[in-house]
């Protein structure tokens, strides 16, 4: 067995052991999802690394990388080892593989998120000197059981938009993105989101990222003197027209966010689960 960087491996051979891993979960994707999914989360082949016997992946681990609060990161995009591998440390042992190829491209600290349900694997990460920094949670429901009601009168204008241009909507957000909500994600895979804003007159009052094909709602947010009139659900009735997905889904919010989580329990989108977001700071090892 022999540990080595992914650059060269063709993504046929990626996603043969991607699929392998994740034969038993309950949600499966398809290669040209796995595309779509890699190069929004900034998937970088020369420092992934996977174990190899062969030809054959038995064990990887997929890293984005980029820039993460203003700090050069590195992500993990996807980890998985195949079934008659596991119990080996492979994970581990290609994680600190990694390490120093990572160090040596200036990355600073390494990010990733995790099932608060998969304690192995928390409990993995937080042996390899990983820190819980937030919690998520994530929500999604069928189009059809999504109870959304909009307000009868609306005095305000809502269209397309270019979300580089408009600095202010950082000012309206209750937490920070995660790593796959953030605009640098959503700048890598652009032609696969629509961005709408809601307008007072010129000044934009609220807006939503939305990905119409996997039906993630990347962002939604509306400026606090704005809230409570609306334009949230509006942004959602017309995200569930555009919707090519049966199912709308909403990943990491921030556990303490009340008003995202309220508003979505409103409208009868309920929470599937939790995640820890974890961070490792290089210059700690």
């Amino acid at each position: 067995m022999e540990i080595k960087s992914l650059a060269g491996t063709d993504f046929d051979t990626i996603f043969e052991a991607f699929n392998q891993a994740f034969e038993n979960y309950e949600v499966r994707i398809n290669k040209e999802q796995l595309q779509a999914m890699l190069e929004r989360r900034g998937f970088n082949p020369e420092l992934s690394f996977a174990a190899f016997t062969g030809n054959r992946i038995v064990a990887f681990t997929l890293n984005g990388t980029g820039d993460f609060n203003g700090t050069p990161t590195a992500y993990d995009t996807g980890t998985g080892t195949l079934e008659e591998f596991r119990g080996k440390g492979l994970a581990t042992q290609i994680f600190e593989y990694s390490l120093p190829y990572l160090k040596e491209r200036g990355v600073k600290q390494y990010l990733l998120e995790v099932l608060q349900h998969n304690t192995k694997a928390v409990s993995v990460y937080r042996n390899i000197g990983f820190e819980t920094i937030r919690e998520f949670n994530y929500f999604n429901q069928t189009n059809g059981e999504i109870k959304n009601k909009v307000p009868s009168e609306f005095p305000y204008v809502m269209k397309p938009i270019d979300i580089q241009v408009y600095d202010s909507v950082r000012g309206f957000w209750d937490f920070y993105p995660s790593w796959q909500n953030s605009f640098e994600s959503i700048q890598r895979a652009k032609q696969g989101f629509v961005s709408l804003g809601v307008f007072d007159e010129n000044r934009l009052a609220g807006y939503c990222i939305f990905e119409p094909v996997s039906g993630d709602i990347t962002q939604i947010a509306v400026d606090k003197p704005y809230r409570r009139k609306g334009i949230a659900s509006v942004l959602l009735q017309e995200m569930i027209r555009l919707n090519k997905n049966d199912t709308i889904k909403i990943i990491n919010t921030e556990v303490e966010c009340d008003s995202i989580t309220g508003f979505l329990n409103a409208k009868n989108i309920e929470i599937k689960g939790k995640q820890f977001e974890m961070i490792k700071q290089f210059q700690n090892l």
